[in-house]
């Protein structure tokens, strides 16, 4: 079997952009967590270095010569002078470009699948110094639990406790490219937003999460205007707490108290939206417990 870990996706419950740069990067402030919808890397041991596509959306990275999940294996190797290869294969099912932090998430399972197989003895401030390399998203995801992010997205800070809660994604099966996202961004910049206090149940989070918001919403549905449907197709769903668009988008989520309702609401927006991406799962606060899918 090899080594399996699991990549899940990554949820910007909130999203401020608080600055800019002189480098042209966007700073940033965001409650981040995860959700129980995830792709799988599965690493074995090989003479060479290799990487399989498997999974309802690897024909969408077939193409691809740059995959991050082989710049991971490569930096890693480079890093600690590793001679060995390792057969690794990528089981795709979230949607590619689609704000929910896939190839980022693919990236730090790689980091984490490829340490323990090479047994490399690399430490989590050698991994993350290595994820930053990688991208902004993948530090959170090497992390792999809820936290408040700041800066470009190397700055971790554990959030609060998080109730537990039910989720629901929909994308319409739309790209959307983060860079076109950021520069169609206008107006003053965000203030930072975090909050010490525990929300006791989901109704507590919705209420703390409805006075913040994701600055990206805006100009992604410039970009994309079906984003407000799958927005608005959440809100109607029976018992969703709150919906909003994760990232850049065009990925969003809404938040329901208990599986049931999840995958009701799931089962409807399904139904009556056959073209998209729809799936629910659980939030995760601290992906070490998710048992990965093969």
């Amino acid at each position: 079997m090899g080594i399996v870990r699991a990549a899940p996706a990554k949820l910007n419950l909130y999203l401020h952009v608080t600055g800019k740069r002189a480098d042209g990067y966007h700073l940033l402030d965001s409650l981040v967590a995860f959700a129980g919808v995830h792709d799988t890397i599965v690493a074995r041991e090989s003479g060479d270095l290799t990487l399989a596509l498997d999974g309802p959306f690897a024909a969408e990275l077939s193409g691809e010569s740059d995959n991050l999940v082989l710049r991971a294996a490569k930096l890693l190797r480079a890093h600690a002078g590793v001679t060995a290869g390792a057969a690794i294969t990528l089981i795709k099912r979230l949607p590619v470009a689609s704000g929910i932090g896939g190839g980022s998430a693919d990236a730090a399972a790689a980091l984490r699948a490829l340490d323990a197989l090479w047994r490399t003895g690399a430490g989590d401030q050698d991994l993350a110094a290595l994820a930053l390399e990688l991208g902004a998203d993948v530090p959170v995801c090497l992390f792999g639990r809820a936290a408040f992010v700041g800066g470009i997205g190397e700055r971790i800070v554990t959030a609060p406790r998080l109730p537990p809660a039910w989720l629901v994604l929909a994308n319409p099966r739309l790209p959307l490219s983060t860079a076109q996202v950021f520069a169609a961004r206008q107006g003053v910049f965000s203030e930072n937003a975090r909050f010490a206090d525990t929300a006791k149940d989901l109704a507590g989070l919705a209420l703390v999460l409805a006075a913040r918001r994701n600055d990206l919403a805006a100009p992604a549905i410039m970009l994309c205007p079906e984003i407000s449907r799958v927005i608005g197709a959440l809100l109607r769903a029976g018992g969703c707490r709150l919906a909003r668009m994760s990232g850049s988008g065009a990925t969003c989520f809404g938040l329901f108290d208990d599986e049931p309702a999840a995958r009701r609401a799931a089962t409807d927006i399904a139904a009556a939206e056959p073209g998209w991406w729809v799936a629910a799962g659980e939030l995760v606060t601290d992906t070490s417990a998710l048992a990965p899918l093969t």
